[in-house]
């Protein structure tokens, strides 16, 4: 019998239990949305304050004097990501937002040639993946339709590997999956992917939306070509926190899509010539200016990373996940609820997904119990506990609250409707 004191007893033993009193958690409550906007920690709000505190005591000199000099915030900030993701040092940056940065990829490495036209992309995509691809492909005079090539689903949540490979065909010149599917969790083998489109001679990227601060990759010696997320979720930058970019090196010196003038060599940035000069490492494909103040809370979150270190972080979430996922059975909440996350570590992400044809009431009866779920239209509840502020007693009492929800069909006073933020 999975219980109460035996949550307590796992929390007793977990060599992250601490690092809960580094955020700043909701009143009385249980957050499960962090795959979605991960909570503040107090190092990310000093950081915060500290550029604050440089731009108030140095004005315009903030970009090169102060405790953290904004003119090579970005590159520092790269250099402290990339060892989430197996990256080497010059290969990431952190800059734009996810959008902006898919824009800046396809843009680089969509270059259709003869009969490689066509971008192969996965049919249960995040929405601005599908609306950038088909972008791209109508700035190069493609037809959408006839270039957009996607992969189905045989159960509508996952996707099978071997099916992606069949549809590297000879027509396809670039890739873009996720890494981990944002509906259902399922985590993609991301190094035989890429092997088998190399085989093939296609460029590969990755949408690491759903991984970053979560899984452990290899991406330079997996040899993915590019990848692109946000920081706001398991990275925990804030509402709208800057992004960040991926280039192996075998890239670089390959001029970006999209020139701008933070894409500059620091050396020659300021000699304000008309010839660009790009930088020799990823952060040729910075655009604009950073947004210091939006990136500057990523310097403390990523203080406490490199201090536990992803595999640690990786196995409490498993962990975590595992724990609910036992729970839910154990209660028989899985004869009421579908779930469509797979439940294999080795293809799960961070979060375990439950459809239910009621799931945006049941999702309004829960935050009236102060548990914060999150949903995803038409009819999936997402579940992510974190493994830096979760407990494995938060957990056993979501279980809990949410069997005496079903129970007592409390979520029936609630209209079955999304809300305008879901």
């Amino acid at each position: 019998m999975l219980g109460l004191e035996y949550a307590k007893q796992l929390d007793q033993k977990d060599p992250l239990a601490s690092y809960k009193a580094e955020f700043y958690l909701p009143s009385d409550g249980i957050y499960l949305d962090g795959n979605s906007l991960g909570l503040l920690s107090k190092r990310a709000e000093q950081a915060l304050l500290q550029s604050l505190e440089d731009w108030k005591k140095n004005g315009i000199d903030g970009w090169t004097e102060g405790a953290e000099p904004w003119f090579y915030f970005s590159e520092k900030l790269g250099k402290m990501s990339a060892p989430l993701i197996g990256a080497k040092e010059g290969e990431v940056v952190v800059t734009g937002s996810i959008s902006v940065n898919l824009h800046q990829m396809l843009s680089t490495f969509y270059k259709p040639d003869g009969k490689r036209t066509k971008i192969l992309a996965d049919e249960l995509a995040f929405p601005t993946d599908i609306y950038a691809v088909k972008s791209q492909l109508a700035l190069k005079g493609m037809d959408t339709q006839e270039n957009l090539k996607l992969i189905k689903s045989k159960d509508g949540h996952t996707l099978d590997e071997d099916d992606i490979i069949t549809e590297m065909t000879s027509d396809v010149a670039l890739i873009l999956l996720p890494s981990v599917l944002y509906r259902s969790g399922q985590l993609l083998d991301m190094k035989k992917l890429t092997a088998a489109a190399h085989e093939r001679g296609i460029i590969i990227g990755f949408d690491l939306a759903h991984s970053m601060g979560a899984v452990p990759h290899e991406l330079h010696d997996w040899g993915v070509d590019f990848a692109v997320w946000c920081n706001y979720k398991y990275l925990n930058n804030g509402p709208g926190g800057v992004g960040g970019l991926f280039v192996h090196q075998k890239h670089f010196g390959k001029a970006p899509g999209l020139a701008g003038w933070f894409g500059s060599d620091k050396n020659k940035q300021f000699d304000m010539e008309h010839q660009f000069s790009p930088s020799e490492h990823a952060g040729a494909y910075q655009i604009g200016t950073p947004h210091v103040l939006s990136a500057a809370p990523l310097l403390g979150s990523l203080s406490l990373f490199e201090e536990v270190g992803i595999k640690a972080i990786r196995e409490k979430s498993l962990a975590l996940t595992q724990f609910l996922m036992e729970l839910l059975e154990q209660e028989k909440l899985h004869e009421v609820f579908t779930m469509i996350n797979p439940k294999e570590n080795e293809r799960r992400g961070g979060h375990v997904a439950l459809q239910h044809e009621e799931a945006a009431r049941i999702c309004k009866a829960l935050k009236e119990n102060k548990i914060i779920p999150d949903f995803r239209s038409p009819n999936i509840i997402r579940l992510a506990p974190i493994a830096f502020y979760t407990s494995y007693e938060d957990v056993w009492k979501f279980v809990q609250t949410l069997k005496k929800i079903m129970d007592e069909k409390t979520y029936e006073k609630f209209e079955n409707t999304r809300n305008v933020v879901a």
